[in-house]
C-alpha cells in the first residue's frame, strides 16, 4: 500500500531491507529482536513499491499535469469482455490519445503564437508596462512567430522527456513466466518498452506536424506559395501517417521489430525536419501577412480537432454498446461503458485545461475577462469559449445528478445498512444507540460506490452531446452569449458569468490536483485514499498514450515473480498476502509463476478491490473468468477477507453473508466477511468501543492472523 512503511505492514518496529533498491524493495524484521516470526511461525517479508508509483514531489506533480494522458491510457484497458479481441476499441482509444497530444500543442500555440506573438506584440496598449514582451514588440510578424515558436517546441520537448522516463529497461527483473500463452491479466508485467518507444516517436512526430500546420496555415492565408503548399501537404501527410500507424495494432504492438521501429523513427525525424523548414519559410517568405484579429486559421483548426474528438468518442461509445455483454453474468460498475466514459473524462479534462490556459492568458493580456468587446486586445478562439461554457453547464448537471443520485439511493442504502447492523448486533444495549447509528451511516456511505456508474454514464452522455453541439457552433463562428440569448432567451450576462465561473472552477480543479498531489507525497494518511486511484491509473502499461505516467507494474510484477520463485525454492511454501491494490499485484503475479512454484503458493487478500472495482471496470482483463483462473492456478488456497464498512474493497466471488445462498464449488469458500466493528460496546478491558476499520489494513487483527495460520497449515499439509 503506497505510503505505508514495511514496519507497519509487518507490524514489527525494526526492519531491514534484504533485496531490491530504494524504489522497490523487500524487507524483513531485523534479526536479534524478539517476535520476528509471523502467524504459525512463518518468516515475514514485505514488498514496498510506493516509490515506483509516486516517488519525488516533482514526479508527483508531473502525474497531476499528465492526468488526461493517464486517463486515456486507462480507457484502452476497459473494453468489455464481449465479442472480439477489442481491436476496434484499441484503435479508437489510441486515436483519442493522439488527439490529446495535438490539443496540448494547440493550447501552447494559442498562448505563444496567437495571443502573444500575433495579437499582443502588435498592440502598443498590450505591450505597455510589459518588459517581458516589449523587447519583441513592433518587430515583423515573421520574426515574432519564429521566435515564439520556440515555446511550443520546448513544450513538446518537455513531454518527450517526461514520456522517456524511466529511461532504463527492467530486463534485470524478468523471470520465467508461468505459461507460454499470453492471457488477459498476464499482459501486465510484460516488457512494453518497444511499444512505448514507437508510440512516443509517433506522438512527437504528430506534435511537430500540428505546430507546422498552424504556422503554415497562417502563412498561406494571403495566397500560398508553392513551397508553402508543399510543406502543408507534407505536414498533413505526417499527421495522416501518424493516425494510420496508431490505428494499426499490428504496427504498434508486439516486441522489438526493426522495420516498425525504423518507420516510427522516420516519422519523428520527418516531423522535426519539417519544423525546421517551416520556420525557415515563415521567416523568409516575402508574401505579406494578413491583417486579422487572431492567428489565421488557428480558430478553425482548434474547432476541427474538437469535432474529430467528439466523433471518435461517439464511435467508441457505439462500438462498446455493440460489443458489451457476452461472458460476464454480473452487471459491471459502468455497465460495460468504462472505455467511453473514461475516454470522455480524459478528453474533457484536456479540453478544459487547454481552454482555460488560453482564456486565462487572454484575461491577463486584456487586464479583464475577454468577452469580444471592441477594446479587447486578445481574444481566445470561440471553440475554447464554448468549451468553458459547456464545462460550466456540465458542472451544474453533475451537481443535480449527484444530488439526485444521493437522495434517491439513500433510503435503499440505509435499509440495507440497518439490516446488516441488526444482524451483526442483535442484542445491542440502548446505551450503544449512538454507536449503532454511526455504524449504519458508515455502511450506507460505503455502499454508494455501486451507485456511481449510472451517474457517470449520464454525465458522459450529456458532456459528449453538449461538446459536439459546441464544436459545431464554434466552426460556424457563433459566439456563446448572442446565440444563447437569441435561441433560449438566456441573458448575455449569465453566459459571461458562466464563462468566468467555469474558468475559476477549472483553476480550482488544477489547484486541488496540485495540492492533493503534494499532500499525497507529504502525508502518508492522505496518500492512503488518493493512492487507490493513483495506483489504478499507473498500474496499466502505456499502450495508448506514451506521455502517460510510467507503469510501475512493469517492474513490480516481474520483481515479485522472481522473488517468489526464489523463496519457493528455499522454503516449503510461500503465503502471499495483499491489502487493497496489493491484491491486484498478486493476482497479476500468480499468472506469471511457473507451475512448479504455484504448487507451493497460497493467497490471502483483504480490503481487495479485485471484484468491486477492477473486475467491474476492466471486465476483459479481470473478470470472473480470470479471477477463477487465479484460484485454479494455486489450487484454491485462497482466502479473501472483507468488511461492509469498506468503500473500496469487497468480496471476490460471493459475499457469503449469513442466510444467503453460497456459491457452488471451491470459489464459494474464498470470501469471508469480517464484522466491523467487532462490537458496539466497549470490551471489559477498555473504555471505548472497538474502532470502525473500513479500508484500513489492520495487519494485527487476530482474524487476519487466524486466516494466515489456516493457509500456512494447508501449505504444510496439502491434504487439508
Amino acid at each position: 500500500m503506497s505510503g505505508v512503511g514495511p514496519g507497519e505492514v509487518l507490524d514489527r518496529p525494526h526492519v531491514q531491507q534484504v533485496a531490491g533498491d530504494r524504489s522497490g524493495g523487500f524487507y524483513r524484521p531485523r534479526p536479534g529482536y524478539p517476535d520476528t516470526r509471523g502467524p504459525g511461525g512463518v518468516v515475514l517479508e514485505a514488498y514496498r513499491w510506493s516509490e515506483l508509483a509516486s516517488g519525488t514531489a516533482t514526479r508527483t506533480l508531473s502525474l497531476v499535469f499528465l492526468l488526461p494522458f493517464m486517463l486515456s491510457n486507462v480507457a484502452i484497458w476497459m473494453h468489455p469482455a464481449g465479442r472480439g479481441s477489442g481491436a476496434g476499441v484499441k484503435v479508437l482509444c489510441r486515436l483519442l490519445a493522439l488527439s490529446l497530444t495535438l490539443l496540448y500543442v494547440l493550447s501552447v500555440v494559442g498562448v505563444a503564437l496567437d495571443l502573444i506573438a500575433w495579437e499582443c506584440m502588435a498592440s502598443a496598449r498590450c505591450l505597455a508596462g510589459r518588459n517581458w514582451v516589449s523587447w519583441l514588440g513592433g518587430r515583423p510578424v515573421e520574426l515574432r512567430l519564429a521566435v515564439l515558436a520556440l515555446v511550443p517546441v520546448a513544450a513538446i520537448g518537455l513531454v518527450w522527456l517526461l514520456g522517456a522516463r524511466p529511461g532504463r529497461s527492467y530486463a534485470a527483473f524478468r523471470a520465467p513466466t508461468g505459461e507460454p500463452e499470453v492471457i488477459n491479466l498476464s499482459l501486465v508485467g510484460r516488457d512494453a518498452l518497444p511499444m512505448v518507444r514507437r508510440l512516443r516517436a509517433v506522438h512527437v512526430a504528430a506534435a511537430f506536424a500540428m505546430l507546422d500546420l498552424t504556422l503554415l496555415a497562417a502563412r498561406a492565408a494571403t495566397g500560398p506559395s508553392a513551397v508553402t503548399i508543399a510543406l502543408l501537404t507534407l505536414a498533413a501527410a505526417v499527421l495522416v501517417a501518424c493516425a494510420v500507424m496508431v490505428g494499426a495494432p499490428a504496427l504498434v504492438e508486439g516486441g522489438a521489430n526493426l522495420a516498425t521501429d525504423r518507420a516510427a523513427s522516420a516519422l519523428r525525424a520527418a516531423g522535426c525536419g519539417l519544423t525546421v523548414l517551416t520556420l525557415g519559410v515563415v521567416v523568409l517568405d516575402p508574401t505579406p501577412w494578413p491583417r486579422t484579429d487572431g492567428l489565421p486559421g488557428y480558430d478553425e483548426i482548434v474547432a476541427w480537432v474538437f469535432v474529430m474528438q467528439t466523433a471518435v468518442l461517439a464511435a467508441l461509445g457505439l462500438l462498446v454498446l455493440r460489443q458489451r455483454g457476452g461472458r460476464e453474468r454480473r452487471p459491471t460498475l459502468l455497465r460495460g461503458m468504462g472505455a467511453p466514459a473514461i475516454a470522455a473524462g480524459a478528453v474533457g479534462l484536456a479540453v478544459v485545461f487547454s481552454a482555460d490556459l488560453v482564456y486565462r492568458m487572454a484575461y491577463f493580456l486584456n487586464r479583464r475577462p475577454p468577452a469580444q468587446r471592441p477594446g479587447d486586445l486578445a481574444a481566445p478562439p470561440l471553440a475554447y469559449k464554448w468549451a468553458i461554457f459547456v464545462f460550466f453547464l456540465v458542472v451544474m448537471v453533475a451537481a443535480v445528478v449527484g444530488g439526485a443520485q444521493t437522495l434517491l439511493s439513500g433510503p435503499a442504502r440505509r435499509r440495507a445498512a440497518a439490516a446488516i447492523v441488526a444482524g451483526d448486533f442483535p442484542a445491542a444495549p440502548p446505551q450503544a444507540a449512538d454507536r449503532v447509528r454511526r455504524v449504519r451511516k458508515v455502511i450506507a456511505r460505503a455502499r454508494f460506490t455501486e451507485r456511481l456508474g449510472p451517474a457517470a454514464i449520464a454525465l458522459t452522455a450529456s458532456a459528449s452531446t453538449l461538446g459536439l453541439a459546441a464544436s459545431a457552433l464554434a466552426l460556424a463562428g457563433r459566439p456563446p452569449a448572442p446565440l444563447m440569448e437569441h435561441l433560449f432567451g438566456v441573458p448575455s450576462e449569465f453566459v459571461n458569468f458562466g464563462l468566468t465561473t467555469g474558468s475559476y472552477l477549472i483553476v480550482g480543479i488544477v489547484a486541488a490536483l496540485v495540492i492533493g498531489g503534494l499532500f499525497a507525497y507529504r502525508t502518508p494518511e492522505f496518500r492512503r485514499y488518493v493512492g487507490v486511484l493513483w495506483d489504478l491509473g499507473t498500474f496499466w502499461p502505456r499502450t495508448a498514450h506514451p506521455f502517460a505516467p510510467p507503469c510501475y507494474a512493469e517492474r513490480a510484477v516481474p520483481e515479485l515473480t522472481k522473488r517468489i520463485c526464489y523463496l519457493a525454492d528455499h522454503y516449503r511454501g510461500v503465503l502471499l498476502t495483499g491489502h487493497s491494490h496489493g491484491s491486484v499485484l498478486l493476482a497479476a503475479t500468480v499468472l506469471q509463476l511457473p507451475p512448479q512454484v504455484r504448487q507451493r503458493i497460497a493467497l490471502l487478500t483483504y480490503g481487495s478491490p479485485l471484484n468491486r472495482l477492477y473486475a467491474q471496470l476492466f471486465p476483459a482483463f479481470l473478470g470472473e473468468d480470470m479471477l477463477r483462473e487465479v484460484g485454479d492456478r494455486i489450487g484454491w488456497r485462497w482466502v479473501n477477507l472483507w468488511r461492509d464498512t469498506d468503500p473500496i474493497g469487497g468480496w471476490v466471488f460471493a459475499p457469503n453473508r449469513p442466510g444467503e445462498r453460497p456459491v457452488a464449488g471451491p470459489a464459494g469458500s474464498v470470501d469471508r466477511r469480517l464484522r466491523d466493528p467487532e462490537d458496539v460496546v466497549p470490551p471489559a478491558s477498555d473504555s471505548v468501543p472497538p474502532p470502525i476499520k473500513g479500508h484500513w489494513p489492520c495487519e494485527s487483527d487476530e482474524r487476519i492472523a487466524a486466516a494466515a495460520c489456516e493457509l500456512v497449515d494447508r501449505l504444510r499439509d496439502p491434504r487439508r
